[in-house]
């Protein structure tokens, strides 16, 4: 089969694309390859189902990696220009995840897929699924994508097939792995917008909590980043959106990380020793497993107790000394773990790491390919829970496909 352009995945950056290149260039043959037996899967499956479409607040804070993200973004149309006018899709600003966050009216991501979808047809862009490619050759001016079973000889290829996170929509990183035997250089690769892994035994009593704080990654004593939100403690690892935040960290600062958890922000060491002292004195006949009582649900407030004091359950809260209120105090307000690992794969929302910047252009062109391009997750950046790293899809699918069709202009068939 041939094509103008070849669109690897059929996901949020590689239909931004074919939208870009069909609108710019009209009678041009795009195709969109996707490996799985429909595209949009994954997309259909973000926030939860909702698809948080963006973010009102989009800084370069936000995201990390050697590709400026930020810089791509301010080029491209924002979600009113882009989901509004163009897609007809009508949106709506809600707090779920981040406050300022982005989403469809209808509160299901199945509207955005199917908006996209008409939009595609309307524009005469094919779809080819059940085609994995396995590998991207070139041949008299031409690029071949070959699969197990056929081939498209295309022009042009938009790369857009995502990393590694959510393996079960179809992105397992065999495209990296592709583009790595084509010289290609990757940053590390972990997951991020995930949950941190964390020794089981520390977590004894705890699975199921749930707690507001603050959760900082710390490494060799200094704070890297802190978040604030809903912290949740599972049978190994943490999560929680807060945590989430913090997870792409663990590319760097694997082996020495630690998370420290403030579990109560809005109070000082001073007024909540003073507060300890006085519930000391009137719950001095309870059994001191009721001496958090009143701050944290039950599981928490026996968790802190049992493995700050270390004695009895049942020994009195009057038998508690003032140097034990300080250590509880201590605890609570600075609660570590050491950080063991990142969630597997398929708990991951998004890949930390991917093909670095000195690999592509400022229009996301391959320096190794001319008229190959880049967008989405493969590359190496990532963002913030929050409607950030669907953003980045959206404005580098776009981008990549405005230069690709600036190309086409240009050339001949």
């Amino acid at each position: 089969m041939y094509a103008d352009v070849a669109v690897i995945g059929g996901g949020a950056s590689g239909y931004a694309s074919a939208v870009e290149i069909a609108e710019a260039c009209p009678d041009t043959e795009i195709v969109i390859v996707e490996r799985l037996l429909r595209t949009g899967k994954k997309l259909t499956a973000t926030g939860n189902g909702k698809c948080n479409l963006s973010n009102k607040s989009l800084k370069a804070e936000n995201y990390h990696g050697s590709v400026d993200a930020m810089k791509i973004i301010r080029k491209t149309p924002d979600y009113n220009d882009f989901f509004v006018r163009k897609m007809d899709i009508m949106c709506v600003s809600g707090s779920e995840g981040r406050e300022g966050g982005i989403y469809p009216h209808s509160n299901s991501s199945a509207t955005v897929v199917n908006a996209f979808r008409l939009k595609l047809d309307s524009l005469g862009v094919k779809e080819i699924c059940d085609f994995e490619v396995k590998g991207i050759s070139q041949k008299n001016g031409k690029y071949i994508l070959t699969s197990e079973k056929d081939e498209i000889v295309c022009r042009k290829v938009i790369i857009a097939c995502g990393g590694y996170a959510g393996t079960s929509f179809g992105t397992d990183g065999s495209m990296l792995r592709i583009l790595k035997n084509m010289g290609y250089k990757t940053a590390k690769i972990c997951p991020a917008v995930a949950p941190l892994r964390v020794s089981p035994d520390r977590l004894k009593g705890l699975k199921g909590v749930r707690a507001k704080g603050k959760i900082s990654a710390v490494s060799d004593g200094k704070v890297l980043k802190t978040e604030t939100g809903e912290i949740q403690f599972n049978e190994n690892n943490i999560s929680g959106i807060c945590v989430f935040n913090l997870a792409y960290l663990f590319q760097k600062y694997e082996g020495k990380m630690k998370l420290r958890a403030d579990l109560l922000p809005e109070t000082d060491e001073n007024n909540l020793t003073i507060y300890l002292e006085r519930v000391r004195k009137n719950r001095s006949e309870y059994n001191i497993d009721e001496l958090l009582t009143g701050i944290f649900v039950k599981n928490l407030a026996v968790y802190l107790v049992k493995n700050t004091l270390r004695r009895p359950m049942t020994d009195k809260i009057n038998s508690v000394t003032d140097n034990e209120i300080k250590k509880l105090v201590k605890v609570i307000k600075c609660l570590e773990f050491e950080v063991t690992g990142c969630s597997p794969w398929q708990n991951a929302q998004a890949t930390c790491g991917g093909i670095i910047s000195e690999c592509i252009t400022e229009n996301l062109e391959s320096r190794l390919h001319k008229g190959i391009y880049f967008c989405g997750e493969i590359l190496d950046t990532v963002g913030d829970c929050g409607g950030y790293n669907l953003q980045w899809a959206w404005s580098s699918g776009i981008w990549a496909g405005r230069n690709c069709a600036e190309s086409l202009k240009g050339g001949k068939r």
